[in-house]
């Protein structure tokens, strides 16, 4: 689904994260899979074609075909092919099989494939190739280096890996669309964050995983591994915990701390917001801003536009405790007719689909149904029912943020995450966004350059 203005789609390039009425991110399990299929066909003329067309047939949709080996009479080649589900997968096979000079050889997954022996390691940034070399690396020289920071502690910034690594721990209470799942089962999520790390801004993150749901264990196993890193991203940890995790830590750490799933979300859809605000030429701080859904995402929204300068915040949630920490904060309660009725810009962030009636869109309304893989109303309808503009979840990705934000923050000595600091990150991405987009692809590394460069001139003390 493409966000569109009334009059014109503009073209996404990023998938997005969305959020449950809770602020844990929804389900993508009905969304299409895809696999290998590794075939050992004749090598003549027709065959190929021969199980194109019966994949055709089948309802399978062809993607790369590569020839991996080669025989005297036959070819190995692996199909790329995306299925509706597993049943779908059985059909295919059985299909596939009862063609002449056709033989199945194998049936992969590409996800499981990547994933196999994890996804990051530590490798040395020194050789190691002789004597001489280790050393200095190790005993006796690196006995010097140790002796420098004992008399100067800051000298740690210098000669360690400390103010270039970032710890992502989670206890695995909110992770992805399937909740409370512990912290081992989310570590190929954590793993991922650390690959985007690496490759986009060349930070070293290391997934830290605490089994545990207490607040107090939490905070203290944090406090006492927080030496060896130079900031710490709290990743997928349930609402309302995460809140009082973040805040704690903050406040009795000397280095940056930051609950991803609240500030990077936020501020993507504060970039998002800048760039449709400045297209249809209205001034966002003066809109009433509509957020449907309080959890760690939609609170997090909530702090940012008002840091941002939207003075009228009316928010819905079926969590009193939701609703009372949001008129805490300055914003006001509303139930999901009169939120719809008094908004300009909605933001819905519940993981309800179809939450959103077209009765209830008013004309000229802004609205971003972020839940996948079904938003709380489909864009075109939202258009059809008077809005001026729609987008769904699909263009929402916390990923366009967070790995700037943290090399920012550790390029300029940065004690902890300041609103500025945010702000600055939103007002980067929606600078680097093209006209045909409402955010930038995840993966220009100029993005993400243009929001670690903002986010550390953006650090004052």
């Amino acid at each position: 689904m493409r966000p569109i203005f009334t009059g014109r789609h503009a073209g996404i390039h990023s998938r997005a994260l969305s959020f449950n009425m809770y602020g844990m991110p929804t389900s993508s399990a009905d969304q299409k899979i895809i696999r290998l299929l590794r075939i050992r066909v004749t090598d003549k003329p027709g065959y190929l074609g021969k199980i194109a067309t019966r994949l055709g047939e089948l309802g399978a949709n062809i993607g790369e075909i590569t020839i991996v080996a080669q025989g005297i009479d036959f070819l190995l080649r692996e199909i790329s092919v995306q299925l509706d589900d597993d049943q779908h997968l059985h059909a295919v096979v059985g299909g596939l099989t009862q063609l002449d000079g056709v033989e199945l050889d194998s049936v992969i997954d590409p996800v499981e494939q990547v994933h196999e022996g994890g996804k990051i390691a530590v490798r040395s940034r020194i050789p190691l190739t002789s004597i001489s070399e280790m050393r200095k690396i190790y005993t006796p020289g690196v006995a010097q280096i140790c002796k420098l920071i004992e008399k100067e502690p800051a000298l740690s910034k210098r000669f360690t890996a400390i103010s270039n690594t970032v710890a992502v721990v989670t206890n695995g209470t909110a992770i992805l669309g399937l909740g409370h799942i512990g912290p081992v089962a989310g570590m190929p999520v954590m793993e991922g964050k650390s690959v985007l790390f690496e490759q986009l801004v060349g930070l070293s993150a290391v997934p830290i995983l605490i089994d545990s749901t207490d607040v107090e264990h939490l905070v203290s196993t944090v406090k006492g591994i927080a030496p060896t890193f130079g900031a710490i991203q709290l990743e997928d940890i349930a609402a309302p915990e995460c809140f009082e995790i973040e805040e704690r830590l903050q406040k009795e750490l000397a280095i940056p701390v930051l609950h991803d799933d609240q500030h990077a979300t936020a501020i993507v859809v504060l970039a998002a917001l800048l760039t449709i605000a400045d297209r249809l030429k209205i001034a966002l701080a003066g809109e009433r801003v509509g957020l449907l859904g309080l959890g760690a995402a939609g609170f997090g929204i909530a702090r940012l536009l008002q840091s941002f300068g939207v003075r009228a915040i009316i928010g819905a949630d079926l969590r009193e405790d939701a609703m009372q920490r949001l008129e805490s904060a300055g914003g006001k309660r509303a139930n999901l007719a009169g939120l719809m009725a008094e908004a300009d810009v909605v933001v819905a962030t519940t993981g309800a689909p179809g939450l959103i009636k077209p009765e209830m869109v008013r004309a000229g309304q802004v609205i971003l149904a972020l839940s996948n893989p079904d938003p709380e109303i489909a864009p075109e309808v939202a258009l059809a029912s008077g809005a001026r503009f729609a987008a769904d979840g699909r263009t929402i990705n916390n990923a366009l943020a967070f790995p700037g934000l943290f090399r920012g923050a550790l390029r300029a000595g940065a004690s902890r995450f300041t609103d500025r600091m945010k702000l600055a990150a939103a007002q980067a991405i929606a600078s680097q966004t093209r006209a045909a987009d409402i955010v930038p692809s995840i993966l220009d590394r100029e993005v993400h350059q243009a929001v670690a460069a903002a986010v550390a001139s953006a650090w004052t003390p």
